[in-house]
């Protein structure tokens, strides 16, 4: 049933491309009725979408437009070529790159999902990557090469997408107070289909991580910051901390260096958030849309006044950029934050593919060095997470 469901739902996709709205809806009214077999709602076991977990739509009871809305942003629809020209999104990868969505309270959200080719079943590591403004999850993973780098570690990447319902450059709200409380907004829904992709697949709880670019690591850092027993670590590029901003005028003030600093008011409760949360920052020093210094402020927000060791290294990329990366350190001697700060970047992925958009392809290469980190940061033993999946 859920390959079934999987190619109706890709047909009408295609079919809304074509401007056939109606058989679009048609078709997707089928798909939704084929969910509910009567072996399903009999309660048999194999039977049902929930015994094929390799795609989950969205409820049933979602108004057909935000379905068809959803469909579109999850699949990239507008941004179908890259930024750079007429070049088309890169190849997602040689694993599998399935589309889903999630709703709660606050809302719903789209999201991809990549299974990597050897996943068979054993727990794998999660990798949650959150797309800046403007860009779609096909756009991410084509940009930030993840899903290709993936393979390499077998891990799962998803890629929520936002809409543009909820931000008309489907920016993550970062800057909004009301989007910087645990079990609220957008992070509730993050952390939502994070937990859903835990409770579909196979998943290492203790190797679960979240990223994201500007407006995404915005996010990523508040997520970090309110669910550190979700994420073992997390990833921002070009991003900010959470709590620099609390609306639109803060947020701007903030991007360019001068905003207040950080609020801790939405930050997990101290049994949940000790000491430091691992963290690796990539940030380019001639970023004039998210100022650099934005980046020292996520170092001192995951570092939480821990007592840490500085060593700070400088390298050049071979035909490309140079760096300082900037490594902190515990009494043990393991690494715990890294800062890399990329010399004559921009506001855009270090490393990254011009199969997608804001990238650098000049830079060190942003998504092998996190998954590279993330590895070498599953959850301490004696943490005990309040989420249950």
């Amino acid at each position: 049933m859920t390959d079934v469901f999987q190619r109706q739902i890709f047909s009408a996709t295609d079919l809304t491309r074509a401007g056939r709205l109606q058989e679009a809806a048609t078709l997707l009214q089928t798909a939704l009725r084929g969910l509910t077999t009567p072996a399903a709602e009999s309660g048999h076991p194999g039977s049902g979408p929930e015994a094929a977990p390799q795609i989950r739509p969205f409820a049933a009871r979602e108004p057909l437009a935000r379905l068809m809305h959803g469909i579109r942003a999850a699949t990239g629809e507008g941004l179908a070529r890259s930024s750079r020209g007429d070049r088309p999104i890169g190849e997602s990868g040689p694993g599998t790159f399935l589309l889903a969505g999630f709703s709660n309270e606050a809302g719903s959200r789209p999201y991809k999902l990549y299974v990597p080719s050897r996943y068979t079943g054993e727990p794998v590591p999660l990798v949650v990557m959150l797309h800046g403004c403007t860009q779609s999850p096909d756009d991410f993973a084509a940009g930030t090469r993840m899903n290709t780098i993936a393979e390499e570690w077998n891990c799962l990447v998803c890629y929520p997408a936002q809409t543009a319902t909820a931000n008309a450059s489907k920016c993550w709200n970062w800057f909004n107070s009301a989007e910087q409380r645990r079990d609220r907004g957008e992070p509730s829904l993050i952390a939502g289909i994070t937990q859903q992709v835990m409770r579909d697949y196979a998943v290492d709880r203790r190797r679960v991580y979240v990223a994201g670019l500007s407006a995404g690591g915005a996010l990523a850092a508040t997520m970090g910051e309110l669910y550190p027993d979700l994420y073992a670590a997390i990833g921002v590029h070009s991003g900010l901390a959470c709590g620099s901003a609390s609306d639109v005028g803060s947020a701007f003030a903030a991007m360019r260096g001068g905003g207040h600093g950080p609020a801790r008011g939405g930050r997990a409760s101290d049994a949940r958030r000790r000491g430091a949360v691992p963290a690796i920052v990539f940030h380019g020093d001639s970023d004039n849309t998210v100022h650099p210094s934005n980046g020292d402020g996520v170092i001192a927000q995951a570092r939480n006044s821990a007592a840490l060791r500085t060593t700070v290294e400088q390298a050049t990329v071979p035909g490309g950029r140079s760096y300082r990366r900037t490594l902190h350190h515990d009494d043990g001697g393991s690494t715990v934050l890294e800062q890399w700060s990329v010399h004559g970047a921009g506001h855009a992925w270090s490393g990254g593919s011009a199969s997608g958009s804001y990238t650098d392809e000049r830079g060190p290469d942003a998504s092998r060095e996190m998954l590279r980190f993330f590895m070498e940061h599953p959850r301490r033993d004696d943490f005990e997470p309040s989420i249950k999946v």
